[in-house]
């Protein structure tokens, strides 16, 4: 299937909540394709300059997602190369000794993942424990496996075209038995206390709470290494004090992924910034690298307190959203501290919050929509990162 060129028609809805609270807004965009086409590409050399900070989320992606910024719409699809170059680069024969790690050395990752031509040079794999799966289950189980990489804009051109210094961090999805089980940890979990609550909380403001086993995935150590949790702080200190400081290019942080991918994306945003933030309370820092998270299919990963403390730390994150995807609309229920009477009377909040299941969708949404009824019914080919960047690239501006 490949995607064509056109938008079929567009629709954006902006609830009039004010941003500074974590206001859920969402822009919906109706891709079409043309299955017998060639596929089309958007370019991804155009020069970014001084709009980076624009469409790295800046000013919440207001005025560039519908119709969607062509400016936008190449980055959006870059940074999906780098994920599906997760994925390549994934060991997948569960029957080998190397069931779960990187394929390919780090020097040559993107190259050999299908991306010769980044400007980037991976710096660090990282990898995460999963819980272990059953014996009956799954006689291959991995309970430590690689989950992504991170990468460094080093090319002197690209840099002058992005205009600043990019780093990705880039995740798969589920791709072992051990994964799936940590998946389906649906209740809540409270965060740890690492940042003091906003000055303007009421003695009431509920605690932030993510979902229990994307945290644990994000958290535990393996046997051969640290957490993920702990790689990646450890990485970024290490590359921010590397190509950071005066007279140096601007830096910005990408995280990025798919599926479960990118919920740790979204756990990573929140990691770096809150980091930052104590630094800042510190003293220590106050030029921290702008961070955005870009969300391929992800799923919800906590409450309402958990979007606006990642909010108000300056973290950004755009999801992109298939319509036809129901990973996106899970876990639990979406409660996003409205009014009692603008709420849907579904499922009353008190149960929904007794059972943990009060989630909160973080960030914007750029939400696509085909024409086509290739999905239709479908739920893995409505889920499939291939068709995410298809749908992005039919969108023009």
């Amino acid at each position: 299937m490949a995607a064509s060129t056109s938008i079929s028609g567009a629709r954006a809805c902006y609830p009039g909540v004010e941003l500074s609270r974590g206001s859920r807004r969402c822009s919906t965009i109706r891709s079409s394709f043309a299955p017998c086409s060639s596929a089309t590409k958007p370019s991804t050399s155009l020069r970014i300059g001084r709009r980076w900070p624009e469409l790295q989320g800046a000013r919440d992606w207001d005025g560039l997602l519908s119709p969607l910024d062509g400016a936008l719409r190449g980055e959006l699809v870059r940074y999906g190369e780098f994920v599906r170059a997760a994925y390549a680069s994934f060991d997948f024969d569960g029957g080998a000794p190397s069931y779960g790690s990187c394929r390919f050395p780090t020097r040559s990752l993107l190259r050999r993942a299908g991306l010769p031509e980044t400007g980037y040079q991976v710096t660090h794999v990282l990898h995460a424990a999963s819980t272990s799966a059953p014996g009956w289950l799954s006689p291959s189980s991995c309970s430590s496996s690689y989950i992504g990489y991170v990468a460094v804009c080093d090319d002197d051109g690209e840099i002058e075209r992005l205009g600043r210094r990019d780093v990705v961090i880039a995740y798969r999805g589920t791709a072992t038995r051990g994964e799936w089980v940590d998946n389906f940890q649906s209740a809540l979990t409270r965060l740890p206390a690492a940042a003091p609550p906003p000055s303007d909380a009421g003695d009431g403001e509920e605690e932030p709470m993510v979902e229990s086993g994307f945290w644990r995935l994000f958290t535990a150590p393996g046997e051969a290494h640290s957490s993920l949790q702990d790689q990646v702080r450890g990485e970024v200190q290490r590359i921010v004090r590397e190509y950071g400081g005066e007279g140096m290019p601007p830096l910005s942080i990408t995280v990025t992924g798919h599926s479960l991918g990118a919920a740790l994306a979204v756990l990573t945003a929140y990691e770096i910034t809150s980091a930052a933030a104590t630094r800042r309370r510190r003293g220590e820092d106050d030029d921290a690298p702008m961070v955005t998270a870009v969300s391929f299919g992800g799923p919800r990963v906590g409450n309402a307190a958990f979007r606006r403390r990642l909010e108000e730390g300056g973290g950004k994150v755009l999801r992109i959203v298939n319509s036809k995807d129901i990973v996106t609309k899970v876990p639990g229920f979406p409660v996003d501290g409205e009014p009692a009477a603008k709420r849907k009377a579904s499922v009353p909040r008190w149960l929904v919050s007794k059972m943990g299941w009060a989630y909160s969708d973080v960030g914007r949404e750029l939400r696509l929509c085909s024409q086509e009824s290739t999905s239709n019914g479908n739920v893995v080919a409505s889920h499939d990162l291939d068709l995410y960047l298809k749908l992005v690239a039919a969108c023009t501006d």
